[in-house]
């Protein structure tokens, strides 16, 4: 069973159902993950960079459980004893996508939570994406982006990230890479550029170096 709550994000109160460590919510060092479903081996040394180093430092690992860097960061965030929340564009007690069901069941087993704005037997579908991704904007410090190509969601929670007063931190890619044109976008247009964990933890203030 899942408990609705009311919850601020971003300044805006909205009704989230939770499956799993609710305390998590509680936390005031969270950073979302995100990047290309379509992740290259480039985007999975990226992960396997910034996510540990995060993790020891003590951040809660926020993701949408989408295919690629969102649930590889996941993943390697429970790999390393850490905390995650997984944002879903359904109930949560419909894993999705089907494929990484196992990680949902991993992370309600290792003390993560699972959160949804829908009630409980809700499906995925494209319209619910953006207001997952504004949920997960919005919910912790900032938003790293790992990969995506132009027209990727990605960008879109980079968007609105930005317009909710988070930082947006990019790894920048190489020029002759599809899922590079979004994260060099974004650091062209203001983006934190971050080659390591460190220059994240800089940002946040003296506390996390």
């Amino acid at each position: 069973m899942s408990n609705g709550l009311i919850w601020e994000v971003a300044s805006v109160q909205r009704k989230i159902y939770c499956l799993g460590n609710r305390d998590l919510l509680k936390e005031e060092k969270l950073v979302a993950v995100v990047g290309s479903r379509q992740m290259s081996d480039y985007g999975k040394y990226a992960v396997k960079c910034f996510v540990p180093k995060l993790v020891r430092a003590g951040l809660v690992i926020v993701s949408g459980m989408a295919l690629g860097v969102d649930s590889f960061s996941q993943e390697v965030c429970l790999n390393c004893g850490g905390k995650t929340i997984a944002v879903l564009a359904s109930g949560v007690d419909v894993p999705s996508p089907k494929s990484n069901e196992w990680l949902y069941y991993r992370i309600l087993k290792e003390g993560g939570l699972i959160i949804s704005e829908y009630p409980n037997g809700t499906r995925p579908d494209k319209d619910k994406f953006l207001e997952r991704d504004a949920v997960m904007a919005g919910l912790g410090l900032g938003v790293l982006v790992i990969e995506g190509r132009e027209r990727s969601g990605t960008r879109v929670i980079a968007r609105l990230a930005a317009e909710q007063g988070r930082e947006v931190w990019a790894v920048p890619g190489r020029i002759d890479q599809e899922g590079s044109w979004t994260p060099n976008y974004l650091i062209k247009n203001g983006a934190g550029l971050v080659t390591k964990a460190e220059d994240i933890l800089a940002d946040l203030g003296e506390g996390w170096r």
